[in-house]
């Protein structure tokens, strides 16, 4: 069966490895980032299914990274 690709978005680095030791087992984690503007650019190159994201980010927080990620991958409604 195949698994659920998730991107992970946060800028603590324990946070991060504590969702990946959680979610490896029943997802494939495509990839971790630490800032809204680099969560824009990798969801547009591995197009994750799911992306699982901190609120407060560097350079842009996770809520209006997720606007515009709306509203450039619209899939992610």
């Amino acid at each position: 069966m195949r698994r659920a690709r998730i991107l992970l978005a946060d800028d603590h680095a324990m946070i991060c490895a504590g969702f990946q030791k959680l979610l490896e087992p029943e997802f494939e984690l495509v990839g971790t980032v630490g800032d809204g503007r680099s969560l824009l650019t990798s969801a547009e190159e591995l197009n994750p299914e799911l992306v699982l994201v901190d609120v407060g980010m560097p350079l842009l927080d996770g809520l209006d990274a997720a606007r515009r990620l709306k509203k450039t991958m619209p899939s992610y409604s």
